[in-house]
């Protein structure tokens, strides 16, 4: 009795800690807006975005594969202002625009920085007709979000800064046409930069020095992508937004938070790439994958104003009377689509970009599991039917060790009426009955823990699937049929008010919807099928948790829950097949 007292007070408080967190955490959570360069910001006053003066002049011991003459000076960052209106400061300033079918936006002439994207293929919400997801934003706008590349000088020679006005070649960056700004600082010294843009969200950007004067220059290439504000996050354990890159062929990820503590965070590198990623979107600096680095990691608060700063400064570039120096480098902007990451890694040679996508521990079975599900996808044309079809071939893949959990459940449930016999016989002599147990699995040759290893062994495939329902953007909005319009978000309906009969909406924490609800109901019936605990105690607790499980996964993506719904049908059908063979009634 005090076995089965603490057993029950232990669920009961994991339950009642499950369902406190899931209440308290859906009272802090703001309106979830789309993961977005804008939507997933916190509205706040808007300093300036850090520019090449942000650039610390390099020390010996960080950069010492990268030297840098003795005295180097960086200019002290931009004076803060007051945060405008998006559209308004897009008129304050000249600007090239920027067309294409994933991207719509303009670059600043003033300062020449990439700041104004937008996602031509996403919108806020499902409705077509919705505003596009902001990407980037410019100087002086609320949340501002942008791009730069430019050099620091080495010496005491004029380079281009946010208030240079550049001139363009082009009036409109198109796929097809790279538009080439200049400047010239009237000391013999012109600086071009070529901006080409593919037909998806990778910008190439060439920089060129050209030198008709008579003294050598010399200076450090840097590109930057700045972030002001500290934006909404999911904050789930199983997804990273905030810093991250690929360094030496190793994956770092910088929290906001963390980034807040450290401050700055530095790693020379060759080839890989630096960036800022949120749940479906990236902003990332590509350098030269030959050349090697100096990548940081910056934060600093201005007015209690958080700001954000990943960037990279090349090797010295010296440029002699009548010469020129060059250097290209990538930046990609835009959602974190898996083939196009997995493209730009072959054909660019990009160290691994894919794992912008946070695929989990379990990547050697997420990226499968997606590519398949992909596939399907194209062959059916609706991600709920690949899903359902996916179960079936993993249902087939797991298909002999479930036959032996099956077999081995009903061998159990065939003892079940021995069992009992002995603990009535025996009473509350539970060595003895472990002992006569033990005996009788030896006779009939039946092993308790062979069902359970089967299912043991699946967990990581639900969990990889998880991922795939949860982190990738394929599934986003992805519709299956009737009220489910997007598998990556929870089942809109919910029992408490009669699924939409009753005007109110319940808290998060109450909506459990319709399919939560049959996933429920599959695994009672599943239940049903397998071995009653001899302890009724036992029983009952065991009987509970459908409900706990329903509850637990109701606020999980749809096409997880429909995928645990329809394994469970599956495995029903396979187990009630397997019990008749054997002489057991279902």
């Amino acid at each position: 009795m005090i076995d089965n007292r603490n057993m029950i007070l232990a669920i009961v408080l994991s339950v009642a800690i499950i369902l406190g967190f899931e209440f308290f955490n859906s009272q802090r959570r703001p309106p979830a807006p789309e993961a977005g360069g804008q939507g997933e910001q916190v509205a706040s006053p808007t300093l300036p975005v850090p520019g090449p003066q942000n650039l610390p002049a390099p020390t010996a011991a960080p950069r010492a594969e990268l030297p840098v003459p003795p005295g180097t000076a960086v200019p002290s960052a931009e004076a803060p202002s007051s945060a405008q209106d998006r559209v308004a400061v897009l008129k304050t300033t000249p600007r090239l625009k920027i067309v294409s079918s994933r991207l719509n936006g303009s670059i600043a002439l003033k300062g020449g920085r990439i700041d104004d994207l937008t996602l031509a293929a996403y919108h806020e919400d499902l409705d077509p007709t919705s505003p596009e997801i902001i990407l980037f934003s410019p100087h002086g706008s609320e949340n501002a979000y942008l791009a730069e590349f430019g050099w620091v000088a080495a010496g005491n020679v004029p380079v281009p800064g946010p208030d240079t006005v550049w001139k363009a070649n082009r009036a409109v960056l198109i796929p097809e046409a790279p538009v080439t700004l200049s400047w010239d600082n009237g000391q013999g010294l012109r600086f071009l930069k070529t901006i080409a843009l593919d037909e998806d969200y990778m910008f190439s950007i060439t920089r060129r020095i050209e030198n008709s004067g008579t003294q050598s220059a010399s200076f450090y290439p840097y590109g930057f992508v700045a972030r002001t504000g500290t934006p909404e996050v999911t904050r789930f354990f199983i997804l990273h937004e905030g810093l991250l890159g690929v360094l030496e062929g190793t994956l770092k990820e910088i929290d906001y938070d963390e980034l807040q503590d450290e401050k700055v965070i530095e790693q020379p590198t060759t080839g890989g790439w630096v960036g800022i990623t949120d749940k479906y979107w990236l902003a990332a600096l590509v350098p030269d994958q030959k050349t090697p680095v100096q990548t940081r990691f910056t934060y600093r608060a201005e007015n209690d104003v958080d700001k954000y700063q990943v960037d990279f400064m090349g090797p010295q570039m010296t440029v002699k009377p009548g010469g020129v120096v060059e250097t290209t480098d990538h930046l990609f902007a835009g959602a974190k689509e898996v083939k196009l990451l997995d493209g730009y890694t072959e054909n660019l040679g990009i160290a691994r970009l894919d794992l912008a996508i946070d695929f989990g521990w379990f990547y050697f079975l997420t990226k499968p599991i997606f590519y398949t599900l992909i596939y399907i996808n194209d062959l059916v044309g609706n991600f709920g039917v690949a899903i359902l079809l996916l179960t079936i071939v993993i249902k087939l893949l797991f298909f002999p060790l479930a036959n032996k959990s099956y077999r081995a459940m009903s061998k159990m449930k065939k003892l079940q009426p021995e069992m009992m016999k002995l603990r009535e016989r025996f009473g509350d002599d539970k060595q003895r009955i472990n002992q006569e147990m033990m005996a009788l699995y030896k006779r009939e040759k039946a092993n308790p823990a062979a069902g359970c290893l089967p299912m043991i062994v699946q967990i990581p495939v639900f969990f990889a699937l998880y991922k795939v329902l949860f982190v990738t953007i394929e599934m986003r909005q992805a519709p299956f049929f009737g009220w489910i319009q997007d598998l990556s978000a929870p089942d809109p309906t919910t029992f408490f008010n009669l699924f939409g009969l009753l005007p109110f909406t319940p808290p998060d924490f109450l909506m459990i919807g319709i399919w939560p609800l049959i996933m429920g109901t599959t695994m009672f019936l599943q239940q049903r099928l397998n071995p009653t605990p001899a302890d009724p105690v036992q029983a009952k607790i065991f009987m509970f948790l459908p409900i706990v499980f329903t509850v637990l996964l109701a606020p999980f993506p749809a096409g997880l829950v429909i995928y645990w719904a329809w394994n469970n049908t599956l495995s029903i059908l396979q187990q009630w097949v397997i019990m008749r063979r054997m002489g057991v009634s279902p």
